[in-house]
């Protein structure tokens, strides 16, 4: 998928103003998640999106600080914090209300679903916690 196709899918599905916005959502969306899960996930991740959406994911996931151990359990497990810590940050780095924040986020992981392997959506899938699960397309939702 190229970049163009995927920032106007999430424009479209999230209902949003304009092409920036539905690049900031992705990009917010995506650092987030980059934040929460293992740091190799976020890396295939990133190697099956577009250049412009997958460098978020690889910038945070290289990005972890903190002594080594500290750094070794983000890259393994990620950060912990459930949907309010996760709407929280995609809300602050988009500047719109955690609302606004968690709608564009469950468009953007729709249009991500066709994006990228089936396989690396049930990784993804099996590393988030119930609550952020929701935001995952119902039919991936509904298999766990």
């Amino acid at each position: 998928m190229r970049y163009e196709e995927l920032t106007g899918l999430v424009q479209a599905r999230a209902q949003l103003p304009d092409r920036q916005s539905a690049e900031r959502a992705i990009r917010a969306t995506l650092e987030t998640l980059a934040e929460r899960i293992p740091g190799g996930l976020a890396d295939h991740m990133a190697a099956q999106l577009p250049q412009e959406a997958g460098e978020p994911l690889r910038r945070v996931a290289a990005a972890h600080e903190g002594t080594p151990e500290e750094r070794a359990h983000r890259r393994d497990h990620g950060e912990r914090f459930d949907l309010t810590g996760f709407a929280g940050r995609v809300a602050w780095r988009t500047e719109h209300t955690e609302e606004e924040a968690l709608r564009e986020a469950a468009a953007f992981f729709e249009v991500l679903d066709s994006a990228v392997d089936p396989e690396l959506m049930e990784k993804l899938y099996g590393v988030l916690p119930s609550d952020i699960r929701e935001l995952l397309p119902e039919a991936r939702a509904e298999r766990g």
